[in-house]
């Protein structure tokens, strides 16, 4: 009831699935959306922060829509879900995430290990929040594990899972294929609704995941960023998509770094084509530029089909031309180097970068602006295990400024400093010491008026009282 029967759902991604996407994807078929991932402790202590990711992007079109937190402290996630619970329809609790970020902030699936913790995260939540409190998960390698995990998610008071079929160590080139095995298994398992994520390309995909496995709803990422009318069953001109979008982005304004992510998803195949137009797509620094060379595509694509011989078929194995909205396939290692050479570095073209763990300094290995930096210093090396251990902050676990008086971050340290007027060196905040020289000016102004008042009998009370005034102030 709470989220209509939804069966076709748009994930939560990062800096992608901002209101205007949104808009654009339910017009074309999505049943059910998800903001993208929110810091809860960012969203509880920072209203700006709340402003632009929610509040301001509050709108009746945009319903059902399920916001989602990543937390790690049962106290924080719930008065953040509290801040949040008057904008949507439920909650998501982020269990999923596989991104190094998630591994050094201690939240999305490397939690999965702790499920003392997350059982009182959905306790708490279930008791205080007035909407359905609902969990992304990833499965573990072993189905019966997965089960467990999802029944004990199921009995703290989740109210609907969503199992993304990957483990958390499948992600970018290691991504693979999800296994619906898990999801199947997962469903059977438990009475509460599931929704099914990975291996979502087209229409036809989604249904035969719904008889596979059985699942209440499927929810698409990548699929529906190639193509967001994938719920519709169709594949329109990239250029009708990304006009649509463009003007939705006009009402509904977002960063422009979302917006230029958005056309080179859209864009992707063509872009391959027509290198130069990518460059200038890069460069743009704003919305206008974009529709610009937004057109120049259209325009060249319109000329390629004015042009194109009878019977000519789409190139580089793809199912349509490339200026029809479709999916990418995402290489595997071993295609990513037989793409590149072997050594995944011929011709000028860098192979797909290592994983974050496995970067042991080798060039070849690293990213591209490491490999800069290892340029600008060839003595400088990335093995994680060498890096220096930052010592955490005493109340959110950012690390801590390393001089903090409070052993503190910097925004836990400048609360605490103002709230106990002190000072704190290391972080440049001196709130005790402005206080001091404040008061100091301010005698010092009474003393410079005292012998004035005194000289002149005929001073009005009125004039007496502004000059207490200033004092005060």
């Amino acid at each position: 009831e709470t989220l209509r029967s939804a069966h076709y759902v748009v994930a939560p991604m990062v800096d992608q699935s901002e209101l205007a996407w949104r808009l654009l994807s339910r017009r074309h078929g999505a049943q059910l959306c998800y903001t993208p991932m929110l810091h809860a402790q960012v969203f509880l202590r920072d209203a700006n922060y709340r402003r632009e990711n929610l509040y301001c992007e509050a709108c009746p079109e945009d319903r059902p829509l399920i916001v989602q937190f990543c937390a790690n402290d049962p106290e924080v996630f719930v008065q953040a879900a509290l801040l949040a619970q008057d904008y949507c329809d439920a909650i998501d609790l982020n269990l999923g995430c596989p991104q190094m970020i998630a591994k050094r902030g201690h939240y999305g699936a490397f939690l999965q290990e702790e499920w003392d913790l997350l059982q009182r995260m959905i306790l708490l939540a279930n008791e205080k929040l007035s909407v359905p409190i609902t969990c992304k998960i990833r499965v573990f390698p072993e189905i019966d594990r997965t089960v467990k995990y999802a029944q004990m998610l199921e009995k703290a008071g989740c109210q609907l899972l969503t199992v993304h079929g990957r483990t958390k160590e499948q992600k970018g080139p290691l991504a693979g294929v999800a296994s619906w095995e898990h999801i199947q298994a997962v469903r059977k398992a438990v009475s509460i609704p599931v929704f099914a994520n990975g291996n979502i390309q087209c229409l036809s995909d989604v249904e035969e995941c719904i008889r596979k496995t059985g699942v209440h709803g499927v929810m698409s990422a990548e699929g529906n960023l190639h193509n967001p009318a994938l719920f519709e069953g169709r594949n329109p001109l990239v250029w009708e998509m990304a006009e649509e979008y463009l003007e939705i982005v006009q009402k509904h304004p977002c960063p422009l770094s979302y917006v230029r992510a958005h056309l080179f998803k859209l864009w992707h195949h063509t872009l391959q084509v027509y290198q130069q137009l990518r460059e200038e797509l890069a460069k743009v620094k704003t919305l206008e530029g974009i529709v610009d060379v937004n057109r120049e595509l259209k325009l060249r694509c319109q000329e390629e089909i004015a042009n194109q011989k009878e019977g000519e078929k789409p190139k580089e194995g793809l199912p349509f031309f490339h200026w029809i909205c479709q999916p990418y396939i995402r290489p595997g290692p071993k295609e990513r180097c037989k793409e590149n050479g072997a050594t995944g570095n011929e011709k000028g073209v860098r192979g797909k970068r290592a994983l974050e763990e496995e970067e042991d300094g080798n060039a070849e290995l690293l990213s591209k602006n490491k490999q800069k930096k290892k340029l600008r210093n060839p003595n400088k090396s990335f093995d994680p295990s060498l890096k220096p251990k930052y010592a955490k902050c005493d109340q959110c676990g950012n690390p801590k400024g390393n001089k903090c008086v409070f052993n503190m971050c910097r925004g836990c340290c400048k609360k605490r400093a103002f709230k106990e007027t002190a000072d704190c060196p290391g972080h440049g905040l001196l709130f005790k010491t402005k206080y001091e020289k404040s008061l100091s000016w301010q005698s010092s102004q009474r003393i410079s008026q005292t012998p004035e008042i005194c000289q002149r009998g005929d001073v009005a009370v009125e004039d007496t009282a502004v000059l207490t005034e200033a004092g005060d102030s």
